[in-house]
């Protein structure tokens, strides 16, 4: 008699149990990057070996990688990549899972008799490596030493230059930093209360993230998916945007602290689903996409 293999977690298991990990010793994956000493005060998005950034919740899962493992670089690239470029992986080296999400076009046959065509969406997960666990790669693939900005201000001029385009209406005043869906209003208290430009920026980007929930945006509706948690889970995509936003511009923020007592809410939404962060981190991504796409648009408009 055969004895049956040992079920392995599915990919939602998996990725979900590492940041349930993370959340129950008081760490954010999306904002653990900026604490980390190797980040030599910046942090990037993680990127394949051909340059392009990864997206959603892979960024959560290589930013908390990069950190754990005090990697310089954020360059990734399978076992096979690395083979292709001349390198090879270094022996006892570990690799890190990222997911791959799709779907499949199957044809079935309905009550009629009649062929339809139904997508079946699917996800499975596959293993990379940060490049300095690889050797003999080109030395273009290999991290370099960055410099550091003459100017930083110049950056943060760049991120007001950014939310201007977006045309979301700003406020200041007040001690709170929220955004008012009635109105339509982000309202921020004076930059001149913040401990540091870096801080303004990032609190504006979580908030902008919020505004891309407007009716006449993203009409993010998640009382369906969430129930009751549903404010606890637009603040993990306001978190999570924001830190996605800030690693396109170069900002370092720092971590708002005023968001941890939303710890123990975002713990009961991800054990209760394990599809949650994906979710999560999906939305914040189409979110920070969505803050991006405005900024072509209103480059267009200038240009006519």
């Amino acid at each position: 008699m055969k004895t049956q293999a040992k079920t392995l977690p599915d990919v939602y298991t998996r990725v979900t149990d590492k940041i349930i990990a993370d959340l129950e010793q008081g760490v954010r994956p999306w904002v653990k990057p900026w604490k980390g000493s190797n980040a030599g005060g910046r942090i990037t998005l993680p990127v394949r070996h051909n340059g392009i950034p990864y997206q959603g919740i892979n960024i959560l899962l290589l930013w908390g990688e990069q950190l754990e493992k005090g990697y310089q670089s954020n360059r990734w690239m399978t076992f096979k990549q690395a083979q292709e470029l001349g390198g090879n992986v270094r022996k006892g080296e570990h690799g890190s899972l990222v997911v791959y999400a799709n779907k499949i076009t199957k044809t079935e046959t309905d009550g009629k008799g009649d062929k339809v065509e139904r997508e079946i969406p699917f996800m499975k997960g596959y293993t990379v490596f940060n490049v300095e666990q690889i050797e003999n790669l080109p030395a273009e693939y290999m991290p370099q030493p960055e410099a550091v900005p003459a100017e930083p201000l110049q950056l943060i001029e760049q991120a007001e230059a950014f939310f201007a385009k977006t045309g979301i209406v700003v406020r200041h005043g007040g001690n709170r930093a929220y955004y008012a869906p009635a109105l339509d209003v982000v309202q921020m208290p004076i930059p001149e209360s913040f401990d540091t430009a870096e801080s303004y920026a990032a609190t504006k980007a979580h908030e902008f993230t919020h505004a891309t929930s407007h009716q006449t945006r993203l009409d993010r509706q998640l009382g369906k998916r969430f129930g009751d948690e549903a404010y606890a889970a637009e603040e993990l995509i306001a978190e999570m945007g924001s830190a996605f936003v800030c690693a396109q511009l170069g900002i370092t923020p720092e971590v708002r602290e005023d968001h941890a007592s939303y710890l123990d809410h975002w713990l009961k939404v991800l054990k209760a689903d394990k599809k949650a962060i994906f979710t999560a981190a999906s939305q914040a991504q189409r979110a920070c996409d969505y803050l991006f796409s405005l900024q072509t648009e209103a480059e267009q408009q200038a240009a006519a």
